[in-house]
């Protein structure tokens, strides 16, 4: 568990900073679904190597469709859009709430007790981060930007934490840690680029070292490597101690 607790930690501490360099040329829904399409194709390639079951009944896709549209697409498109409004240490900051969220969701969805120990855990973790960046903060005017960019980072967070709510249903379902991924991310990683579609943002495409490093960083290591370890800590530990 502390092995895979801190593949997320050092790989997901990264992340922020890596998605800043998708930011730009390419709109964040397309970015999104490159990023998840790619992580996608190589979990399904993994998956029929190692010979791992794919085939699912209409009702357990209905819930992978959902996972991918919570942990894969729209958290991740509302991230990708507020980091072009507020510097990623208030987006971290956010995210430091999600155990405390999830630990209120895994209470409501599926009884599971509220323990001090975790909500003292999830406080001291929200402020750490706030010292960590409180001197950036202290730099942040009042604009609409700022909070704009607040909001769209909250409500990644709900999506994110709903996510995780869904990705336990699958767990009760049957549903393994490498098929879930498959499916949902190829789920999330269409959805993010038919929205794409829907806004009228055209299909483009950076050939640029900076671009491509950041887009494989993201889709093999803050995408593949990190999900799997958060999602086996998921079904061993529950949302709230996982997160």
């Amino acid at each position: 568990n502390f092995a895979l607790f801190s593949i997320c930690v050092f790989v997901w501490g990264s992340t922020w900073i890596a998605i800043t360099f998708q930011l730009g040329t390419v709109a964040p829904e397309l970015s999104v679904g490159y990023r998840f399409l790619l992580a996608s194709l190589l979990v399904f390639a993994y998956c029929r190597w190692r010979d791992i079951g794919l085939q699912f009944n209409r009702s357990q896709h209905v819930n992978l469709f959902l996972l991918g549209i919570a942990m894969f697409c729209v958290s991740y498109i509302l991230v990708y859009h507020a980091e072009l409004y507020i510097i990623s240490g208030m987006v971290a900051v956010a995210y430091s709430a999600s155990p405390m969220i999830n630990m209120f969701a895994s209470r409501i969805f599926f009884g599971t007790a509220l323990t001090w120990r975790v909500f003292i855990a999830a406080s001291l973790g929200i402020g750490g981060i706030v010292c960590v960046f409180w001197q950036e903060f202290s730099r942040i005017g009042r604009s609409q930007d700022i909070w704009l960019g607040s909001f769209l980072t909250v409500a990644s967070v709900l999506w994110s934490c709903m996510g995780a709510m869904v990705a336990i249903r699958t767990q009760k379902q049957g549903i393994a840690t490498w098929p879930s991924m498959a499916w949902g991310m190829l789920y999330g990683g269409c959805s993010a680029i038919a929205i794409g579609l829907l806004m009228g943002k055209p299909i483009v495409f950076m050939v640029t070292p900076t671009y491509l490093i950041s887009l494989l960083y993201l889709a093999l290591l803050g995408s593949i490597v990190t999900f799997a370890a958060y999602l086996t800590l998921l079904s061993r530990l529950g949302a709230a101690r996982a997160t």
